[in-house]
Order: C-alpha cells, then sequence, then structure tokens
C-alpha cells in the first residue's frame, strides 16, 4: 500500500528529458503518427458520406480527437515540460513521413496541435496530473485548434448554429480520443508497471 501511493506521488510530478523520455515521446510518436495517417483514409470516407447531408465540415471535428491525441497522451504520460508538444507534432512529422494526404500541411497542423495540447499543462504550471491537467490540454487543444480551422478552414464563413455544433463535436472527440483513451492508456502502463522500468 505505501509503494503504491509512493508511486502515486512520484507519478503526480513533472520529470526530466531523460533519454527514457525522448525515446518513450519517440515511440508515442510512430504509434500515433500511424494513427494519424489512417485516419486520412477515414476523414475522406466520412467527408464522402455526410457531403449528401450537407454534414461534410463535420468529417474534420469528428475525427480531431484522433488526430490531437498525440499531444493529451505525451503529455500525461511523459510529463515533461515540452512533451505534449512534441509528441504531437512528431507525430504529425510520422505522417507526413508516411504519405499522408495533407502532405508537408500536416507540420502546420503539428505546431497548431502541439501548442494547444501544451498549453493545458502550462496553465496548471506542471504540477499536477489528473483529470483537471488533462481536461485543461483537452479544452486548450480544441479551442486553438478551432481558431486555426477559422482561419485556415473557412470555418468564420459558417453560421453560429453550425459553429457551435463543430465546436460541440471537436471537444466531444477530442475529449474520448484525447481524455479516456489517454486515461485507459495509463492505467494500463501503470499495472503493467512500465513506469518503473
Amino acid at each position: 500500500m505505501d509503494n503504491k501511493t509512493q508511486g502515486d506521488t512520484n507519478r503526480n510530478h513533472q520529470s526530466k528529458w531523460t533519454l527514457r523520455n525522448i525515446i518513450l515521446i519517440a515511440l508515442i510518436a510512430i504509434f500515433t503518427g500511424i494513427i494519424f495517417w489512417g485516419a486520412g483514409f477515414l476523414y475522406t470516407a466520412l467527408t464522402v458520406a455526410l457531403t449528401p447531408i450537407g454534414g461534410a465540415p463535420f468529417a474534420n471535428d469528428l475525427l480531431m480527437g484522433l488526430w490531437c491525441m498525440a499531444g493529451p497522451l505525451t503529455g500525461f504520460v511523459v510529463r515533461t515540460f515540452g512533451s505534449a508538444f512534441a509528441g504531437e507534432f512528431l507525430g504529425a512529422a510520422v505522417e507526413v513521413f508516411l504519405g499522408g494526404q495533407w502532405g508537408a500541411g500536416a507540420f502546420i497542423s503539428g505546431i497548431v496541435q502541439g501548442i494547444g495540447s501544451e498549453l493545458g499543462f502550462t496553465f496548471t504550471g506542471y504540477k499536477r496530473y489528473d483529470w483537471v491537467s488533462l481536461n485543461a490540454s483537452i479544452f486548450t487543444t480544441v479551442v486553438v485548434t478551432f481558431a486555426w480551422d477559422m482561419i485556415k478552414n473557412g470555418y468564420n464563413k459558417f453560421g453560429i448554429p453550425l459553429l457551435i455544433a463543430l465546436f460541440i463535436t471537436r471537444y466531444i472527440s477530442t475529449f474520448i480520443f484525447g481524455g479516456v483513451l489517454t486515461k485507459m492508456i495509463v492505467k494500463l502502463l501503470d499495472r503493467s508497471n512500465a513506469f518503473s522500468l
């Protein structure tokens, strides 16, 4: 019991940039980069399916959680300043090198999404790693990426009801993939004692 409590306490503090953490970030980036690449095909299929009913813009927001999952996951697992940004950007880089349909433009998306993910952990001062910091990262990711889509993808031309619906869709997607899935992965890693290796 005491060992578990001590381990949980140690896991709740910011860690340092170490070779182990860099390798872990790289592994998460490779894993999520493959998911980003695969999500491109899913995006195309969803866009085609939703276009006849006028819902094509929702394809982007339904999948945004998948494309943004590397930041919250890396930030929550590695717990180092800059790790959320690094995980998201490197995941985007893997997508580019795999031949993702957005080409080098994914680098810019990785920067924007990485900044959004990192901001949440910054706001909590890198002092707590629980639902508060994870939700902060999810929220800032949604706000930053949505603001970027207002500029890049012409969301500013949409009506207020559609914007609200897209924002809520994006938040739910990011909460599921960046929040619930992240907590599940961390729980599995804790049970496997991967953090003590």
